[in-house]
């Protein structure tokens, strides 16, 4: 059965791979994108009629606007895959004063899937994209209060990614399915090329997972599990994952952070 699939941070790298393969498995893809042009020429290799939607992920007004935009074109809206991501960049602040990272790699998902989770059937998929990289959360760099270098940013964002992953799977016993996925270490993706200098290994790997995670049927029953596709396996992610007393504070701060109730 043919579903309807928003990707992320869909104009390159793993996001765009993923939806030329979902496209042509006959899914209907939905792009995002920060850039009309790149989404542009997305939308012309993926092929077909696809929607493309405009927005910064580090700003909470364009978050609430994506949303209603997606809401505005498909109801129901079948697979979230929260793929968009930063690692290194030249402004590292946000205007609203949080770390880029944070805000795109943990808050933005976040907020957009609470935002989408009305069109989201309980027999849909979240599927967060996460890394290999995780360490405990430091809630003041997650509030903006500190801050911190690109790695230790960016694989705090990262487990925070899965924390929330967590808990809003604990919240939605009933569904949609919400995992978390790693989809490989130093893949050829712009953010390996731009952080690390290497070309990174075939990005076909994590499209591979990508598409299984929002769709095979491995992943029923899963929610709230972290899949690990460097072991191939679903995995227990870093311990600080597992920490309730840090999770609840996390999430805390993440409600407080966004504009809904």
């Amino acid at each position: 059965m043919a579903r309807t699939i928003l990707i992320t941070g869909a104009t390159d790298g793993i996001g765009l791979e993923t939806a030329k393969r979902l496209s042509g498995e006959g899914h209907r893809v939905l792009l995002h994108g920060r850039s009309e042009k790149k989404l542009a020429l997305a939308r012309d290799a993926v092929g077909g009629d696809v929607p493309t939607f405009v927005a910064d992920l580090s700003r909470s007004a364009d978050l609430c606007d994506l949303a209603e935009a997606v809401a505005r074109e498909t109801d129901p809206l079948d697979v979230l895959i929260n793929n968009a991501g930063v690692f290194k960049t030249p402004e590292p602040v946000t205007a609203e004063g949080l770390d880029v990272r944070f805000a795109v790699n943990t808050v933005a998902p976040y907020l957009l899937t609470r935002l989408l989770l009305p069109i989201i059937p309980a027999g849909g998929r979240v599927v967060n994209v996460t890394s290999a990289a995780q360490a405990p959360v430091d809630l003041s760099a997650l509030r903006g209060e500190r801050r911190l270098s690109d790695m230790d940013a960016y694989a705090q964002s990262k487990l925070a990614l899965i924390v929330w992953t967590r808990a809003l799977a604990a919240m939605n016993a009933d569904g949609p399915t919400f995992v978390a996925v790693n989809p490989g270490s130093l893949l050829a993706s712009k953010m390996v090329r731009d952080g690390f200098g290497v070309a990174g290994s075939d990005i076909g790997i994590g499209a591979d997972i990508l598409s299984s995670a929002a769709l095979d049927d491995r992943f029923e029953g899963k929610s709230g599990a972290y899949f690990d596709n460097d072991s191939g396996a679903f995995a227990r992610p870093h311990s600080a994952a597992l920490d309730g007393q840090l999770g609840s504070s996390l999430m805390g701060v993440l409600n407080r952070l966004i504009p809904i109730d």
